[in-house]
């Protein structure tokens, strides 16, 4: 299910074009629950949407029975009619009394929604509809935690901007990029899915208008991709940017670069534990590497001997080495790896990994024995011991990377 979050503040003109939009561009068996918070929009924009929802069609009536409370409800409107009724899309709509703010509303909307999948767009058209699916199908088929629509990465563009708003919005993502250390090319943008852990325990406290940038510097580690898009600038409806953007934009950059700071001795300790935590791992992998050993020579033994057969040695070597990898690959999964998915999919992909990955370890210690020996003319067991130890680090640091989708160095 996806919770689309979608702020609003005098958008009449865009809102129901939008919801038409989403709901044409919704992928087939995905559950779409829009999310609109409207902040007491003069222009009527929550009550033409709750109209909307309800199937009613009465406009202009709504237009002028605009709410005006002094505190914030929230009522779930959902279609009654045929048209406005599917069963995979709904409408939730927030009235909020006041102008509050971009940040506070997406805030107000990912806590009234209840996807697994959260995502957070304009309401103007600048950020079209026709990429969800793509988005969807991204953060499905991947472990990434944010999928960004990017303006700026490879494929990406911006349609109807001025030269003094490219320029603007150009010197912001620097800004980002340079003084928080944020790669990303376009942490600026307003237009993101996440899975709905990247909210929890996160205390977003910034005026900043791109919560997007806040998220990716107090959450580290997020798994991010960008995939492009083309900004389209708003034909109908006013633009927002001002000066009061721009100030709370800079105020919340030196907000976050003070944060980041201030953390610095914290992320120090952190690496300290996470030193401590790729050790223990470490001396998993080995630990299961020796047992492994244990295993090929019983099983292959034991198939040369008559005690479970009497088959060739190089057929009982083989054996006995499938038999070894299946063992490690269990052990270091549940035991090293503490990876409890066994589904059938997921398992056997690893398990295709872990093999292939064990397999050019060993490629890569004859090869380290051959030329140690034959071309610099090391003796045999130093040539042995060094190719030994290249390997074994090589697979667990693939391992740790590819198999089991491990950050190395945790």
């Amino acid at each position: 299910m996806l919770s689309i979050i979608i702020p609003t503040f005098n958008e009449s003109q865009n809102i129901l074009n939008l919801l038409n939009k989403i709901r044409d561009n919704s992928k087939a068996g995905t559950k779409v629950e829009v999310v609109v918070v409207d902040d007491n929009s003069p222009d009527g924009t929550g009550r033409l949407v709750e109209e909307y929802a309800r199937g009613v069609g009465a406009l202009a009536g709504m237009m002028s029975t605009i709410e005006s409370t002094a505190t914030e409800y929230e009522n779930d409107s959902r279609g009654e009619d045929d048209d406005n009724n599917d069963k995979d899309y709904s409408i939730k709509v927030i009235h909020r009394g006041s102008k509050y703010g971009l940040t506070s509303a997406i805030l107000r909307g990912i806590r009234a929604s209840s996807a697994e999948y959260i995502l957070v767009m304009d309401a103007d058209f600048s950020h079209p509809p026709e990429v969800i699916p793509k988005m969807i199908d991204e953060i499905q088929k991947s472990e990434y935690d944010v999928i960004i629509g990017s303006r700026y990465t490879s494929g990406g563009s911006i349609i109807g901007w001025p030269f003094r708003r490219r320029m603007i919005s150009r010197g912001a993502t620097k800004i980002a990029q340079y003084g928080l250390k944020i790669r990303i090319k376009d942490p600026m943008s307003g237009f993101f899915m996440c899975r709905r852990h990247v909210f929890q325990d996160i205390d977003i406290n910034t005026r900043g208008y791109k919560i997007l940038l806040e998220v990716l510097v107090k959450r580290q580690g997020l798994t991010v991709k960008e995939i492009p898009y083309t900004f389209t600038n708003r034909k109908l409806g006013q633009s927002k940017m001002g000066p009061t953007v721009i100030s709370d934009y800079l105020k919340a950059v030196w907000v976050l670069y003070k944060y980041g700071r201030m953390s610095r001795e914290a992320l120090q300790l952190r690496g300290i534990r996470k030193s401590a935590l790729f050790f223990s791992k470490a001396a998993r992998f080995y630990t299961v590497g020796a047992s492994g050993l244990l295993i090929n020579y019983l099983i292959s033994s034991s198939l040369t001997n008559g005690l479970l057969a009497n088959i060739s040695y190089m057929n009982a070597t083989l054996v006995g080495i499938i038999c070894s990898i299946t063992s490690n690959f269990l052990l270091n999964k549940r035991w090293t790896f503490e990876d409890k998915d066994f589904s059938p999919r997921n398992t056997l992909k690893q398990y295709g990994m872990f093999a292939g990955i064990s397999s050019m370890g060993a490629s890569l210690q004859l090869l380290i024995v051959y030329l140690l020996t034959e071309v610099a003319g090391f003796n045999y067991p130093s040539s042995l011991f060094v190719a030994v130890a290249t390997a074994s680090v090589s697979n667990f640091l693939l391992n740790k990377k590819w198999t089991f989708q491990e950050h190395i160095w945790e």
